[in-house]
Formats: structure tokens, sequence, C-alpha cells
């Protein structure tokens, strides 16, 4: 693998994580990573109207009142975030 390879690599995968923001960076921890994955997954859910209807149905809610709950839990996916240590 050569130097100008390495670069390009480097440069094509800051540029992934510029567009798309569920695919990290090197400053974002552990919380913050779980809350795009659950966000990108209630998105999903909502957008997506057999997966919202087969929840409405395991849960025995109306599919409205299951795309409520699904927004609501966008909120806060994985409750407060943690406190940081400031040095």
């Amino acid at each position: 693998m050569q130097a100008s390879d390495r670069f390009n690599i480097n440069s094509q995968l800051e540029h992934l994580q510029a567009k798309y923001v569920g695919t990290g960076h090197a400053d974002l921890n552990r919380f913050e990573w779980a809350v795009n994955i659950h966000r990108d997954s209630y998105a999903s859910y909502i957008g997506h109207y057999p997966m919202l209807a087969y929840f409405a149905i395991a849960q025995n809610e109306s599919i409205g009142r299951e795309r409520y709950n699904f927004l609501q839990k966008m909120l806060l996916p994985c409750g407060l975030p943690p406190e940081r240590e400031d040095d």
C-alpha cells in the first residue's frame, strides 16, 4: 500500500463521515453513537409502514399511537446524557 492510497482512503472516510452522521468520527463517544443508532432505527420503523404495522399488532396499539410513541422515543432514546468530566 502506497502513501497516496492511504491518503485516498482517509479522504474518502472523512467525506463519508461528513456526509452521513451515523458513520461516526474520532470524537464520537459511546453514548452519542448509541443515540444515533436508536434514532436511525426509530426513523426506519416510522418510515416503513409494514414494520410500523407489525409493531402496532405486536403491542396491540393503533398504528398512529405507535408512530407517536416512536416519535417520543426519538427525543431521548437512551435517556439523559452522562455528565462529562471537564479536565
